[in-house]
This record gives structure tokens, C-alpha cells and sequence, in this order.
């Protein structure tokens, strides 16, 4: 891997909730969604119930994360992965790094679907005093 995408790995560790973004009945939808990194792919949690996961499968998407809720003290980042992404059954040890799922989603029992995304490449923008600057793309294959 180069700098670059440990670069972005590393600042997808630091939060826990990112946007999955793909296409539904030929419309465009966010969703929101908890991950985690795994040998440089991306894994997400999300409900079931929603049915986005069906539109993702087999899909190209993009996920993105970002620190913008944060002070910004050392600087504000957002990442963006962009690859396919298939449905997978979580290990024991990836399940515990996800850590307590949520009891309710819009009112209705939470019933997990697990995602993974393997990234054909990752775009990291970093905002510093002030001055935005966008790294080169890199590609991960």
C-alpha cells in the first residue's frame, strides 16, 4: 500500500460512521452506515430493514467518513473509498471491533447486514489553517 492509502485507512479508523452512496430505482441515495477497516477493505454495518444493502450488493459504491463534527484543531480530512461491494458474514474478532450495534433504528428493531467494499481507489482532501489542498487520487488494486 502506498502512503497515501494508509494515510486514508488511518483517518477512517478515527470515526466510526461514514455514508455509502450507490443508486436505487436509478435515483441516487446516501445511507448512513458504521464501519470498520480489515486488510484494507472497508466493512459496514447497516440496518437491514431499510433494504439498502440490496441496492449496494453487487454494486459499485462509494464511502465516504470525515472528522467535520470535530474542533479541527489538527486539521479537518474527508475520505472517500470508491470499489464493488458484496455482502459478507462478519468474523467474532470483526464483530467485536464494530462493538454494540443500536437497539432501534427509526423505531424498529435493529437487524444487521454486513457489506464490505474492496476499494478500486481512495481520494483523501484535507483541510489545514484554513486551506483546503486535495491529495492526488490513489488507486488501490
Amino acid at each position: 500500500m502506498s502512503t497515501e492509502e494508509l494515510r486514508a485507512i488511518e483517518l477512517l479508523g478515527q470515526v466510526n460512521y461514514g455514508r455509502v452512496a450507490t443508486s436505487m430505482r436509478a435515483l441516487p441515495f446516501l445511507a448512513a452506515a458504521r464501519h470498520i477497516v480489515v486488510d484494507g477493505r472497508v466493512v459496514l454495518r447497516m440496518h437491514r430493514g431499510f433494504g439498502y444493502h440490496q441496492a449496494c450488493q453487487g454494486s459499485v459504491v462509494a464511502y465516504g467518513a470525515d472528522n467535520f463534527n470535530k474542533d479541527g484543531a489538527d486539521g479537518l480530512w474527508s475520505v472517500q473509498f470508491v470499489g464493488t461491494c458484496e455482502k459478507v458474514e462478519p468474523t467474532n474478532a470483526e464483530l467485536e471491533l464494530f462493538g454494540p450495534a443500536p437497539h432501534f433504528v427509526d423505531g424498529d428493531l435493529f437487524d444487521p447486514v454486513y457489506l464490505r467494499i474492496e476499494p478500486q481507489f481512495v481520494r483523501v482532501h484535507c483541510m489545514d489553517n484554513g486551506h483546503a489542498r486535495q491529495l492526488q487520487p490513489t488507486h488501490m488494486l
